[in-house]
């Protein structure tokens, strides 16, 4: 039963929705091209992203027409960059950095680690896709990274975690407890997190490598807090 109370409710998020969303002209909307694609640098596609996190945390998101978007990319795609980010519900790439159907890949795994299936993923996105950017997007309060922390032991986490304990071991100056209960020892190994992340990149994947010796590529590490929505980007 609908109360009033629920009504409520719904209009205020109704609101909200609307008030973050503004209309956008045609050239904002437009689909990725390869023609566009080409035509940016690795520069431009973090300018890009960057960018949609103002807007995201400004509340003035792109209001554009999903389905034409569908249409339009249904026989090929062209995005600008590469996102390895958590499945964290809170942490979805394309709205936080207010990117559209086509514009970005997301590859998500909980922690945000790298492993060979990711790095697969990301040198077809690159080499073979033509993105010219590879963000790896830690977050805040990670339940990954606490997990991994508190040495969890269960089914095939204890396995997964494994590629985030190296981030752990990293950290040892944080005062206080050496548990998930530390605020200050969660963030910090979500920080090295990313760092090992950008070096296992490079070091894993010879294909990703020439691409940003030869600058076709860059690949930045970032940061986004849970409770501002906003990302940092390590530039």
């Amino acid at each position: 039963m609908l109360t009033r109370r629920h009504a409520c409710c719904s209009l205020s998020v109704v609101a909200f929705i609307s008030s973050s969303m503004m209309p956008a002209n045609a050239e904002e909307c437009a689909v990725a091209t390869p023609t566009r694609q080409a035509g940016l640098s690795p520069d431009d596609a973090l300018q890009s992203l960057m960018d949609g996190n103002e807007r995201f945390v400004g509340k003035r998101m792109r209001n554009c027409n999903l389905l034409a978007q569908v249409r339009a990319t249904a026989l090929g795609q062209a995005p600008i960059a590469a996102i390895v980010g958590c499945i964290d519900s809170r942490v979805p790439p394309e709205l936080i950095f207010d990117q559209r159907i086509g514009d970005i890949f997301t590859a998500r795994i909980a922690g945000n680690f790298i492993e060979p299936n990711i790095l697969g993923s990301l040198e077809f996105a690159t080499k073979l896709s033509g993105a010219k950017l590879v963000v790896v997007l830690g977050h805040s309060e990670c339940g990954a990274i606490k997990g991994a922390i508190d040495n969890v032991q269960m089914g095939n986490l204890t396995s997964m975690l494994d590629h985030i304990r190296p981030a752990v071991d990293e950290v040892r100056d944080v005062p206080g407890e050496k548990s998930s209960s530390n605020k200050a020892l969660v963030q910090a190994v979500a920080d090295a997190n990313v760092k090992v992340g950008l070096r296992r990149l490079i070091a894993e994947s010879e294909v990703l490598k020439e691409l940003v010796d030869s600058k076709e590529l860059r690949i930045v590490g970032a940061m986004h807090d849970l409770a501002t929505g906003r990302v940092t980007f390590n530039i």
